[in-house]
């Protein structure tokens, strides 16, 4: 290939933001000089007045794709479910679960913060209407500017990894009207935060790279790049895919350093330990920090915390854990066991019969504290004899356990397990008996002390709370109570399954006491408690059940689809669905088709160009087209990583999770457009130029063709039905009306509904009370003034969702008086 060497020049056009190869002779061989060209940072940086107009252009098209309308649908959209409601928690402070790091979401919840949101709405359903104390639309406007600015991220991107002015422009404005991207910069979503910080950790890594080493430029850029890394991390678990693209191309950059002669290896030794600090011990130190701000606002416990073991929700405010819990465990002792290896909670019975198998009582895990947790642990051979001394229990120990509330006692059988039933190892467990029976062999449990899961001590010896982990043989059936990830169906209320286990996990069949009374303890006996954890054990607990509750989130979706698809757009997801309107999330296929079919053009191209060589053929010339590969090999790298993952996760995916991917994908696309123009059409750049603008014009119009499916706004079934070019776009063409003509005539209906006045309403509402025709919750009577002073309760409605004023409810009811119950859902009273 060409070069320069003993110094080398820019290329003939002081302008190119491609410089030549540089090279210089060694003792043995040539080699490459990795320090860029102090001229390379002037052409590949925006400095130039119409190039600074060209970026105000393409910010204002981005801005006005993405502010258009942000106040429509005025209701809740999607996943706006989940991330508006953490919001909403964050800011009271209520502890939840999530799948997800914490930063995107207390992002979201500062916005609405700051614009006056108190936490007051709970993002209860998709369709859910907003009230007007909750700032939506500052809420949605955060995403939809950070979607403004990785419009941007991608020109400057382009730019610094040596694309010119009109093709880094082309691409960028393409990605500026792309839907999908567009369509989930709108709400509330993790996807634009997260977007938005790959995207810049891309830039800065992109920018560091025209500096020389350990200048101060390149530290900023460097430190740029970490901080980036670490936020895109703190928002999802795809960051880690960022980190590691950044990672493989610092190895891509120390391999050739290495083997640069010009670089001392102390030097080279110097940037490697640079690079480890700025981009993996700079994201470590932020991810830690956001996690530490995430336990220490979320403080108030809530159900969300079941998912967590009893000694980290001991941390949290309002906790009903037990306390001061009697340490020995023995025979006439009234305790609740808990599972130990999964969520389920506690061992657990009701009046409630098997549908299938034996029929006889229920036997579940359930995860909240509750009296029919409570057994009552009686000696095999001394059924119903009432105890006057404590025993201790102790390993090899002969039980049976009788189900306080029901007096049945915990039995197993020959018969197959409800749900687990194709594995013959497990057997069913079930209540048998009545009160007074002395029960039978089927009853009967051994209790084995598990040595090395139990505390050192007396633990170990004898079975004591808390501390003791054991498991319970069945001798009759020689198996053992046993416990997994799966789920009676509703009859059961979708509890954990039990059964009795000859064979499978070992720790599924380990258990513990955590509550424990015995009426012949002295009140100075010894007692435990939980040890609250410290903020690195609740974090290492938060990651376990963060891994485990996503891996198995494996239940159908009616919009999931499989990543062997997303490349070909095979198919969408409907987020929101309202008065004949619907918001789809669907990619622009001009774009979209067009990443795909470079990827598997560029592998054709490589090929040949490996073969060409082999055949003795010279191939990259040109220094153009050296950029263009490896450009290209950087961002199909990120692709890669970005997408492959998918394959092999197990659990339910998305159209969305293919977008960090798709970004570089369009990031490589531009590559091929510049070396298409600049290289393979030099001679005749207006041809390539004019398809670089047909792509342009086909993106545009497609965008504007489907914009109704972005921004919910009218179209009509006869469009719709055209639009669906594959059978996989499901979006819901029934769902419109047949022209523009008859949705004026439906918004005017239904605002002339909206003015209706209130008083009407109301007093319909009470009329209907009057006559028996609702169904109160209660039979109690409520005053209205105490409603409204009562917390959280803001808001009376009628039956159609629409706000009655106080006063107006208080003058219909006769000033002050009582209307005969209100049925109580959350934060609302419907009359």
């Amino acid at each position: 290939m060409p070069s320069k060497t003993d110094g080398g020049h820019q290329g003939s056009d002081p302008r190119d933001p491609v410089p030549d190869l540089k090279t210089k002779r060694g003792p043995a061989r040539s080699y490459i000089v990795t320090e860029p060209p102090k001229t390379l940072v002037e052409t590949r940086t925006p400095t130039s007045s119409k190039e600074k107009l060209v970026i105000a252009a393409l910010v204002v098209i981005a801005a006005t794709v993405r502010l258009y309308g942000l106040s429509r649908p005025d209701s809740v959209v999607f996943d706006e479910v989940h991330f508006g409601g953490f919001a909403s928690k964050y800011i009271k402070g209520i502890f939840f679960m999530d799948v997800h790091p914490p930063l995107a979401k207390m992002l979201f919840a500062a916005v609405g913060s700051i614009a006056g949101f108190r936490g007051d709405f709970d993002f209860e359903a998709i369709g859910d209407k907003y009230p007007e104390s909750t700032p939506f639309f500052f809420m949605r406007l955060f995403p939809s500017v950070l979607g403004i600015i990785t419009v941007l991220l991608m020109y400057l991107t382009l730019r610094s990894s040596g694309v010119r002015i009109p093709i880094a422009f082309a691409a960028s404005l393409c990605f500026a009207v792309e839907n999908s991207f567009v369509t989930i910069s709108r709400y509330i979503l993790l996807d634009s935060p997260l977007l938005f910080f790959i995207a810049s950790a891309a830039y800065a890594f992109k920018k560091y790279e025209l500096y020389p080493q350990g200048s101060w430029p390149s530290l900023k850029a460097l430190l740029g790049a970490g901080i980036s890394l670490g936020m895109a991390v703190s928002s999802k678990w795809v960051g880690l895919f960022t980190v590691a693209w950044i990672g493989l191309l610092c190895v891509w950059r120390l391999w050739f350093m290495i083997g640069d002669l010009s670089k001392p290896v102390s030097k080279t030794f110097v940037e490697a330990v640079r690079k480890l600090v700025f981009l993996l011990g700079i994201p470590t130190i932020l991810y830690l920090a956001f996690f530490y701000v995430h336990f220490d606002t979320l403080t108030v416990y809530s159900d969300g915390a079941g998912f967590f073991s009893s000694a980290f929700r001991t941390s949290l405010k309002g906790n009903t854990i037990p306390k001061d819990i009697l340490a020995d465990v023995g025979i006439g002792s009234v305790v609740s066991i808990r599972h130990i290896a999964t969520m389920g909670g506690y061992l657990h019975s009701h009046d409630h019969m098997l549908e299938k198998g034996s029929q006889q009582q229920q036997i579940t895990l359930y995860p909240h504290l509750d009296g029919n947790n409570d057994w009552l642990i009686e000696l095999r051979d001394e059924p119903n004899t009432a105890v006057s001394s404590f025993e201790g229990l102790t390993d090899g120990t002969a039980i049976r356990l009788k189900h306080v509330s029901t007096q049945r006692r915990l039995h197993s059988h020959d018969h197959k397990a409800p749900v687990s039933e194709s594995a013959d190892w497990q057997k069913e467990v079930s209540g048998y008996g009545f009160e007074g029976f002395e029960g039978d062999a089927n009853d009967d449990w051994i209790v084995e002390i598990d040595q090395a899961a139990s505390a050192p001590g007396e633990a170990r010896a004898r079975v004591k709370a808390l501390e003791t982990k054991f498991r319970l043989k069945h001798p009759l059936m020689n198996c053992h109570l046993f416990s997994h990830e799966v789920k009676l169906p509703k009859w059961g209320f979708e509890q954990q399954e039990v059964t009795c286990a000859s064979q499978g996990k070992e720790h599924l069949t380990l258990w513990y006491i955590e509550g424990n009374s015995h009426p012949f303890l002295p009140e100075d006996a010894e007692r435990v408690s939980y040890k609250t954890p410290g903020f690195f054990a609740k974090l290492i607990e938060s990651h376990q059940k963060m891994w485990h509750i996503n891996k198995n989130l494996v239940e159908p979706h009616i919009y999931e689809s499989k990543p062997h698809s997303w490349p070909f757009l095979l198919r969408g997801i409907n987020y929101w669905g309202h008065d004949h309107r619907n918001v789809y999330l669907l990619g622009n296929p001009i774009v979209w088709w067009s990443v795909t079919a470079f990827i598997g053009l560029f592998g054709l191209i490589v090929a040949y160009e490996l073969i060409s060589w082999q055949l003795g053929y010279k191939i990259l010339q040109d220094p153009k087209v050296v950029n263009f590969h490896v450009q290209t090999i950087h961002y199909l790298l990120g692709f890669a990583l970005h997408y492959a993952p998918s394959f092999l996760m197990g659990r339910q995916l998305f159209l969305h999770h293919y977008l960090a991917a798709y970004y570089f994908g369009i990031l490589a696309l531009a590559h091929a457009l510049e070396v298409g123009v600049t290289y393979t059409l030099r001679r005749r750049e207006i041809y390539g130029y004019a398809i670089v603008s047909a792509m342009v014009a086909g993106t545009a119009y497609f965008f504007l063709s489907y914009r109704p499916l972005i921004y919910g706004t009218p179209w009509t079934k006869d469009l719709c039905e055209k639009s669906q070019w594959l059978s996989g776009w499901d979006y819901p063409c029934g769902n419109y009306l047949s022209s523009y003509e008859d949705y004026e005539k439906y918004d005017r209906e239904q605002a002339e509904e909206a003015l209706k006045p209130a008083t009407t309403a109301a007093s319909s509402i009470v009329q209907n009370v009057s006559e028996r025709s609702l169904q109160p919750a209660d039979e109690d009577e409520l005053d209205v003034d105490a409603i409204m002073a009562s917390p959280g309760l803001k808001k009376f409605v009628d039956q159609n969702g629409n706000e009655i004023p106080a006063d107006v409810v208080r003058d219909v009811l006769g000033n002050g008086g009582s209307v005969v119950s209100v049925e109580h859902r959350s934060h609302t009273d419907i009359l």
